[in-house]
């Protein structure tokens, strides 16, 4: 029986994780997360309380949407407690101060942050082993819809898409550190939701039927340009929205109200649809355009992570064997690329750079790609890496 830190956040997905973990013979630790800006309450279960081999803390207060609002702690709890599971809520103010920075940084440059990547690269896939080595727990597991299968030459575990395409989340797992891969569960990633759902249900459990959390654990649904400029001191990033073509048509109050690809809410009326094409960091304008002008054949990006080695002839049927590693194919190959979490990968080939970077070139255009996105590199469904679009 192997000892198994999980990451609840309160959801369905985590708590029927928690289940599966335990049907297996595991023996599981729930964890939740908090960021630590509200006043403290208890939150550990009794018998959590009893010898615990972890630092209990306080929840939040406050009823933010998102994965880590009070309510949230307070059904972590409650499954934890009807499974028989000992909780804990630990404080990342710290560690989630650095992902508000990074997402407040991103904005002001122009680019468009993914701060769910982070948080698995940083916490649930970083922070969290040090707690599990504390504790001599041999895994972390998630609630993620994805999955670990086995790698046919005897390497480290392949991270695939998840079994139910509607909700697969393998897109921001992508930066995870690959020696983690043997050390990872994913219990729900072999199911639908609705089989989930289903399983909460005959368990019992209250969260059968909680929706799906969509927003931004720190940020106020809707108001994240205004969580950007209150971080940043109100810095001003007002100014001109211009046409592709260099034509002023209005003014905006700060450049962290877009994003590319944007249509609504971007304050002017041009008798037809208008995008957005391109955001300046430096002149703060923000260029529209037609869809057409959203078109782009090819990308770069940076800060490449590799989850396979080997890469080889251009052809990722053939036998790539090797650990998973940092270091990087050192060929032009064929696969298929996801600019966004929402989006479908596409058929592209992938010409690997120095210094940790990609060129991408798409066989058909793509729409929307944005600067500080991820984009995820896919065999068939298997995730062989990706980077952040430059």
């Amino acid at each position: 029986m192997s000892r198994v830190i999980l990451a609840m956040s309160g959801g369905v997905d985590s708590s029927v994780a928690a289940a599966l973990l335990l049907e297996a013979g595991h023996e599981v630790i729930g964890l939740f997360m908090r960021h630590g800006e509200t006043a403290p309450v208890s939150c550990a279960t009794a018998d959590a309380q009893q010898g615990a081999v972890l630092p209990v803390i306080a929840a939040p207060t406050s009823h933010r949407q998102g994965c880590c609002s009070a309510a949230d702690a307070d059904d972590a709890r409650r499954v934890a407690e009807r499974l028989d599971v000992p909780f804990y809520a630990l404080n990342f103010d710290e560690q989630f101060g650095r992902i508000m920075d990074y997402f407040v940084e991103e904005y002001t440059n122009a680019r468009t942050p993914n701060p769910c990547v982070m948080c698995n690269n940083w916490l649930k896939f970083g922070k969290l082993f040090e707690y599990a080595d504390s504790v001599g727990a041999e895994f972390v597991a998630t609630g993620h819809y994805a999955r670990l299968l086995p790698d046919e030459h005897g390497g480290p575990p392949r991270l695939c898409r998840g079994v139910d395409e509607d909700k697969d989340q393998s897109y921001v797992l992508f930066g995870i550190d690959p020696k983690f891969l043997s050390r990872m569960m994913l219990p729900v990633g072999g199911y639908r939701k609705a089989e989930i759902r289903r399983k909460a249900g005959e368990l019992g459990l209250d969260v059968a039927d909680k929706q799906d959390s969509q927003e931004i654990c720190f940020v106020t649904s809707g108001h994240h340009d205004e969580f950007v400029r209150q971080r940043r001191g109100n810095e001003d990033t007002a100014g001109e929205i211009v046409t592709t073509d260099g034509r002023v048509v209005g003014q905006h109050p700060g450049i962290e109200r877009f994003t590319i690809g944007q249509r609504k809410g971007l304050g002017v009326a041009l008798g037809e649809p208008r995008f957005v094409v391109r955001i300046e960091a430096d002149t703060h304008r923000v260029v529209i355009g037609a869809r057409e002008d959203l078109a782009r054949d090819e990308l770069y990006a940076d800060r490449v992570n590799w989850l396979v080695g080997g890469v080889s002839d251009g052809d990722l049927g053939g036998d790539n064997r090797g650990s998973p590693s940092e270091t990087p194919p050192t060929t032009t190959f064929r696969c298929h690329a996801q600019i966004r979490y929402n989006s479908t990968a596409s058929p592209a080939t992938v010409r690997v750079l120095a210094d940790h970077r990609l060129h991408i070139k798409f066989d058909e255009p793509r729409y929307g790609v944005a600067p500080g996105q991820a984009v995820v590199l896919y065999d068939d469904d298997r995730v062989l890496g990706g980077g952040w679009i430059e």
